[in-house]
């Protein structure tokens, strides 16, 4: 378990597929990740058994420090430890978790696990250019830009470009200081 002032991680569960499941069927949610399958709950629990088997993966359930209550998930996955890299996502499952700092917390504390448990060099992930919100947060975090595939998705009726995104070691220490 990792530990943060508002919200902690833990290896998620089966346990938690009711509140992935809900998240899948927010339709800003599944915009903002880009996200056009419904999975059944079956689908779900097949995909974190193949997870919890996979050693190039860790996947976190996000949960709040005062009631234990699950809010979103996130996955540090394609981890390479040959080039000390690994990719990122995070959902939130609802949107009234946004917008109070749980999700930057939570990708603070991925941060400290990659860099510190993991001893990677590099954290990467794509966000999608209508998830205003999402790339204010990563950048808060320190995250930086690195390049663009235009127009990536097409979703809702119009292209969104996929943003490339990442932080490094070197970078993660240094913010780590005004923490």
């Amino acid at each position: 378990m990792i530990i943060g002032q508002d919200v902690f991680l833990r290896p998620i569960t089966e346990k938690d597929v009711d509140s992935i499941y809900m998240g899948l069927q927010n339709e800003e949610i599944m915009y903002m990740t880009g996200t056009r399958n419904i999975f059944t709950k079956d689908q779900i629990r097949e995909a974190l058994n193949r997870f919890s088997e996979d050693s190039t993966r860790h996947d976190f359930a996000i949960c709040l420090v005062e009631n234990s209550q699950i809010i979103g998930d996130l996955a540090i996955m394609e981890i390479d430890l040959d080039n000390k890299k690994a990719m990122f996502r995070i959902a939130l499952h609802s949107i009234e978790n946004c917008g109070k700092g749980y999700g930057a917390e939570a990708v603070q504390l991925t941060q400290k696990f990659t860099f510190e448990e993991l001893q990677l060099n590099r954290l990467e992930l794509q966000v999608y250019s209508h998830n205003i919100r999402g790339m204010k947060s990563y950048e808060k975090v320190g995250f930086k830009k690195e390049g663009i595939l235009r127009q990536s998705l097409y979703m809702n009726d119009k292209y969104s470009d996929e943003i490339i995104m990442s932080i490094l070691r070197d970078e993660y220490m240094e913010l780590k200081k005004n923490y």
